[in-house]
């Protein structure tokens, strides 16, 4: 039998620390289900691992995109099962690490074949959410498709995109095209979920904003400056930092409200977590705990 450990959560709970400890018990590798973290451009905002973590054990899936590339959920499904059902040939345990439900989601139990989306549709949509903004946005996918509107997250441009393109690309709405039917998998899934108390997830999320200001982050986000419209960089850290480009409000401005926009996410991720019964949940400490829970799963206990 072979197993898949996901370890999840919200942004800056201690996931990738986590996992490392939890691969080098089981003496595997990871694979990276953060959907920024594919972009080797922007390490530092994407709280990827280090290259000295990466050196501990063999992380997959982090820094091998562009910003440019066109990626999404369906392709991290095949590329995931690609990787392993290579992992699979010499371990019996693979972890799985990141707080992208949806990626999760689809590695778990699939996701639809959505057609490619012709260019000019893509960039029509781009262009209406940069000259009309994310109000356009909601308002289009609430006339295309009411019931998709009534369960996506509407503070995320990415999803609302997606949406839109698949209505305008098939004729469909975007509820129709998803079929929400699980694949079989030949792995068994053992879905773990870290959370912390409120305040100190919040202090940890803070800290994190404070050293990735300390590491660069305002000069990543000025190298990328150029590529502001592509869907990797419509994410936290860099959507406030271009507005403190624009000059329309102050740097000290920007990281208070990276800061508070993190939090926000962080409380969407667990609602979105909290959706699947399937999860088990500990705190990020209790290492010892979470591998003898995944041992007596794989025991049949």
């Amino acid at each position: 039998m072979k197993y898949v450990v996901v370890i999840s959560g919200p942004t800056a709970v201690g996931k990738t620390a986590l996992s490392i400890a939890i691969a080098q018990y089981f003496n595997t590798e990871i694979i990276s289900a953060d959907s920024r973290q594919f972009f080797k451009e922007i390490p530092i905002g994407t709280a990827a691992p280090s290259y000295e973590e990466m050196n501990l054990v063999h992380h997959h899936c982090v820094g091998n995109l562009s910003i440019t590339d066109y990626y999404n959920a369906f392709k991290f499904e095949q590329d995931a099962l690609q990787i392993l059902s290579k992992l699979f040939n010499n371990h019996d345990i693979v972890i799985v690490s990141g707080g992208s439900g949806l990626y999760i989601d689809a590695l778990c139990n699939g996701i639809d074949d959505i057609p490619d989306i012709d260019s000019n549709i893509r960039q029509y949509v781009i262009n209406q959410y940069t000259s009309q903004g994310i109000e356009s946005l909601r308002s289009t996918l609430q006339k295309l498709d009411i019931e998709y509107y009534r369960i996506v997250d509407l503070k995320n441009p990415a999803r609302l995109m997606r949406a839109i393109e698949v209505c305008l690309q098939t004729g469909k709405t975007y509820t129709s095209v998803r079929t929400q039917t699980s694949k079989k998998r030949d792995f068994v899934t053992i879905k773990i979920a870290l959370n912390l108390p409120r305040n100190q997830l919040y202090e940890r999320i803070n800290a994190r904003v404070d050293a990735m200001i300390t590491e660069g982050l305002e000069q990543e986000a000025k190298s990328v400056i150029h590529y502001r419209n592509q869907t990797a960089l419509k994410t936290v850290g860099y959507k406030e930092l271009f507005d403190y480009f624009d000059g329309n409000i102050s740097k000290q401005d920007a990281i208070d409200t990276i800061k508070q926009n993190t939090r926000n996410y962080a409380k969407r991720q667990i609602s979105w977590l909290k959706r699947d019964s399937l999860y088990t949940w500990f705190e990020p400490h209790n290492a010892s705990e979470i591998i003898s829970f995944i041992e007596r799963i794989i025991d049949g206990e």
